[in-house]
């Protein structure tokens, strides 16, 4: 069967070093706005073409999320006032929860599916992610999907 999907969410430590250098480098020039893309692509150490053969198809994720909507897995303890814990860091964040769906814990370990969206007022959600992941009892945050 044909792959049909446009989009994928991938950690950054599988991806090739010239997309992450693309990154980099749009980042120079957003910063400095008078920085040439030469300049730019020097600094970061790849070359103009690779620039401009990346530069429209690879994105933060969180600079590409803004304004929409993700869903998130997460395995947690039944441990009572976990659940609020991860709401309170999504509160932090200034993300709008859609939807919780909590099955029965099973084992002591309960499985999560929030859906959220990600406001122009949200905080940087790599590291909303992050803090959820260095709970005590929280044992995956996993990204599922984004609109």
């Amino acid at each position: 069967m044909p792959d049909t999907a446009n989009y994928y969410i991938i950690k950054r430590k599988a991806l090739p070093e010239v997309f992450l250098k693309v990154v980099q480098a749009k980042k120079l020039i957003e910063k400095e706005k008078a920085i040439t893309i030469q300049q730019a692509v020097d600094t970061v150490g790849i070359s103009r073409s690779s620039f401009y053969k990346y530069k429209d198809t690879i994105f933060p994720f969180y600079d590409n999320s803004r304004g929409r909507a993700i869903t998130v897995a997460l395995k947690l303890d039944d441990e009572p006032g976990l659940l609020s814990r991860v709401l309170n860091i999504i509160a932090d964040y200034k993300a709008n929860i859609l939807t919780i769906h909590q099955t029965i814990p099973i084992n002591g370990v309960a499985n999560i599916t929030l859906s959220m969206e990600i406001l122009p007022t949200s905080g940087d959600i790599r590291q909303m992610i992050t803090n959820m992941e260095g709970y005590e009892g929280i044992h995956q945050v996993k990204i599922l999907a984004r609109e």
